[in-house]
């Protein structure tokens, strides 16, 4: 339920009708307008009737319900844009479309460094990089995990660069989130429900990539599992979905960025790499998801894709990274934003 106060409530009765909502076995979600202050009363369904009693509570305007079953991520309770914060100078849902960069998998000190140098000069602000590698195959290379998270540190710490890298079990969430600067759910892990609430508890934004077969309604519903147990700072970002095509890796769809500027506040970023799965076709698939509205996009770079020990056919080399920067900089610019 949303629970609309009025024009000039005062201090004390907003906590009275936060406290009522927590009396009655719901979280109060309190936005604060520049005219009025709504309160969202989330919890059990089947007894928000109740809630409608608060109509009679001094302040109270009016109690309505949200209709959508994303009650967090939706627009219902909060209709203006999300603004997540990373560091002093990286905060996505702005005006700057921030570049995620970096290889698919940690692989030695030299190779991060490097290739963290590199794409911070073309213009990325976030490092990306795999330290645990979920892989189809048993036998593929699975990540240096521990070692791959301090290696990330050190490379971050050479660059200044924030860091974005995945979890994929629950007993790791808390040193990750010592490591990284936005913790990643991979595609596999989106409906992870343990998970996803293990990564609601922490202090640190999450980047929630879409499931490979999941609609836009269950990926919101994951971010809802994050934002439910208290973590507000979900990024979104679409990965492309499992089709028929057989021509690229996934098919990415970028009509979601328009769907979710619709449906949600939360900032959304696009995975041009994963989406395609041939470095041929990332550039224009990121220029395109630029023009579309994405917050930021993620983009995986290698210095030698040849010998990369995962996902090397959809990496750029250094010199196309920096051409696609500058093309990036012209859409950027004429949609009134900035890379």
């Amino acid at each position: 339920m949303l629970v609309v106060m009025q024009s000039g409530a005062s201090k004390r009765e907003i906590e009275e009708v936060e406290l009522e909502i927590e009396r009655m076995g719901y979280k109060p979600h309190s936005i604060y307008g520049v005219e009025r202050t709504v309160i969202g009363a989330i919890g059990d369904e089947r007894g928000k009737a109740r809630l409608q009693v608060l109509e009679t509570s001094p302040g109270v305007e009016r109690v309505i319900p949200i209709l959508k079953p994303y009650k967090l991520a939706g627009k219902e309770l909060r209709k203006e844009k999300t603004c997540i914060r990373i560091s002093d100078n990286v905060s996505f849902g702005g005006d700057r479309v921030h570049v995620i960069a970096g290889p698919c998998a940690v692989e030695s000190e030299e190779q991060i460094c490097a290739i963290a140098e590199t794409v911070r000069d073309a213009g990325a602000t976030v490092l990306r990089g795999g330290a645990y590698k979920p892989r189809t195959s048993p036998y593929s290379f699975q990540g240096l995990k521990d070692d791959g998270l301090r290696l990330l540190r050190i490379a971050s710490d050479k660059t200044g660069l924030a860091i974005a890298t995945e979890v994929m079990k629950e007993s790791a969430v808390d040193l990750v989130a010592e490591y990284a600067d936005i913790v990643q759910i991979g595609t596999r892990n989106m409906q992870n429900y343990d998970l996803l609430k293990a990564v609601g508890q922490i202090n640190k934004p999450v980047l929630l990539k879409r499931g490979m077969s999941s609609t836009i309604r269950e990926w919101l519903m994951s971010a809802e599992y994050i934002m439910s147990q208290g973590n507000m700072q979900v990024i979104l970002c679409e990965r492309g979905i499992r089709t028929f095509e057989t021509q690229t890796r996934n098919t990415l769809d970028l009509s979601a960025v328009s769907v979710l500027k619709h449906e949600t506040h939360l900032p959304v970023v696009v995975d041009p790499s994963h989406g395609t799965g041939h470095w041929q076709y990332v550039a224009d698939m990121a220029l395109a998801a630029v023009a579309a509205g994405a917050d930021g996009i993620m983009i995986e770079v290698h210095n030698n894709p040849h010998e990369a020990w995962s996902d090397g056919s959809q990496s750029l080399i250094p010199e196309r990274f920096k051409a696609l920067m500058d093309e990036l900089r012209k859409v950027a610019a004429a949609i009134g934003r900035t890379i």
